[in-house]
């Protein structure tokens, strides 16, 4: 099976994996399984090239694969709902998120500028000429998850390309095939074929000579916490930026515009089934409106409709598989075991669950101490904005927190007293634009994401003085 990609060469495997639905279980496409000595051989040949592309070209080839996979958006929301699962709805959403990131990247590639710095600032200071200039970092390998199989992917790919490093992508053995149509893309486009290498496979077997190769000037990777600190081990000193997800909260205050919280909660809590990183996956709500912030909450949850995701009628479809869903089911069981009141949802069917709400929710249950990637909405009652911040910042993630109040105190008290990497007033946690970095604190990871902020990760500062 030809996925994958040697420096511009289609390679065959002799070990093919099937891809099914999760909806259906019928097989969606067939991947190749990379070998060691594949990825040994990929990240020989594209460590040996050096970009040749100004910026402008790569401008143009980032803009041209914009324009195809707009034009080609139904081949592209086809296969993210054919292998994730994911509502048609939340797939069309990610096709137009990934546009945007390629466009954006297209006009940060013309924008990439050092500057140039006094050096008469001391007492012993002698006046020259210094400027700063902005060079690839080299060879970067971007590892994905399965949730945004296309999104994932251009947010690491789009600012590498636009610095003109050299790219090494594997996707997640879950949802391969989107990223093979989007490498495919940039290729069409006109991009260099030693620029991009893609491999398939069992982490289990290639994750070692993908980052432990000393030819890798960087490693981007979203994913677990247990694993991103793994690869932290193994990488040491080069260059990295780790996404490792959330708990993410929203926090309700007495004064909030219950509606317009209610709705974030939802949005942020049952998209793409609960499968998002900054996502909304615990919400503390003054003791004092809980009663009717649950009650809107709930309403919320029972319009949505779970069934086929293909159906544009849908709202949820499937979670990535059942094993996940039943990992999702068990914690909803433990939290109301511990006294947690089920409001809504609560059921799976297959790799189905339907979007559930619960009330009084301990809030050291693994429900929301931990990351669960599942469309749950826990309500914690809490008795104000400062037992609330100090209940987020004694946890182990700091990703993204949105807070609702009209106190504009505070909001900025919240803002910054919250360890976290953003914070959104009078929004979900699940706020995003290309244009603006992203990233965490503590288990959550660090570096930052959002392409011009990336493109600084994944390039280096060279000093001239004369």
């Amino acid at each position: 099976m030809e996925s994958i990609l040697s420096c511009g060469r289609w390679l065959r495997s002799d070990r093919v994996v099937e891809v099914r639905s999760p909806y259906t279980g019928e097989v969606v496409g067939r991947v190749g399984q990379a070998t060691v000595k594949q990825v040994n051989d990929a990240i020989n040949s594209a460590k040996s090239y050096r970009c040749s592309l100004t910026a402008f070209e790569r401008s143009e080839v980032l803009s041209r694969t914009a324009d195809r996979i707009h034009a080609d958006a139904e081949v592209f929301m086809r296969s993210i709902v054919d292998e994730t699962g994911n509502a048609r709805k939340d797939a069309a959403t990610e096709v137009r998120r990934a546009v945007a990131q390629l466009r954006f990247g297209a006009e940060e590639a013309k924008r990439l500028v050092g500057e140039s710095i006094t050096t008469d600032v001391t007492d012993y200071g002698a006046r020259r000429l210094a400027v700063t200039l902005v060079e690839p970092i080299g060879l970067v390998c971007a590892i994905t998850p399965f949730n945004r199989p296309l999104n994932q992917v251009a947010t690491k790919v789009v600012p590498a390309l636009a610095v003109g490093d050299s790219v090494l992508v594997k996707p997640s053995e879950k949802a391969p095939l989107t990223a093979v149509l989007f490498v495919r893309a940039l290729l069409d486009s006109g991009l260099p074929a030693e620029m991009i290498s893609l491999v398939t496979g069992d982490p289990r077997e290639i994750g070692d000579a993908l980052v432990g190769s000393d030819l890798i000037d960087m490693v981007t990777f979203t994913g677990s916490a247990a694993v991103g600190k793994a690869i932290a081990r193994r990488i040491g000193m080069i260059r990295s930026a780790f996404e490792l997800g959330d708990s993410g909260a929203l926090v309700v205050a007495d004064d909030a515009d219950l509606t317009a919280a209610a709705a974030a909660a939802a949005a942020g809590a049952f998209s793409t089934a609960g499968q998002s990183c900054r996502g909304v996956k615990r919400i503390l709500v003054h003791e004092d409106v809980a009663d009717a912030f649950t009650d809107l909450l709930v309403a919320a949850a029972e319009r949505l409709t779970v069934g086929d995701p293909w159906d544009a009628k849908t709202d949820i479809g499937t979670l990535i598989d059942e094993q996940a869903a039943g990992q999702v089911e068990s914690r909803v069981a433990e939290a109301v075991n511990r006294g947690a009141r089920l409001r809504a949802g609560g059921h799976r069917h297959g790799a189905q669950f339907w979007p559930t709400v619960l009330d009084h929710v301990d809030r050291d249950a693994p429900l929301v101490r931990e990351e669960t990637f599942g469309p749950c909405a826990p309500v914690i009652r809490v008795g104000g904005m400062d037992e609330a911040m100090n209940y987020l910042n004694s946890g182990r993630y700091g990703l993204q927190t949105g807070v609702f109040t009209q106190r504009i105190g505070d909001a900025m008290k919240m803002a910054r007293g919250l360890q976290a990497g953003a914070v959104v007033i009078n929004g979900g946690p699940q706020f995003e634009s290309p244009n603006i970095p992203f990233g965490g604190v503590k288990d959550s990871g660090h570096g930052r994401e959002g392409v011009r902020y990336a493109m600084r990760e994944m390039s280096r500062i060279k000093t001239l003085v004369l």
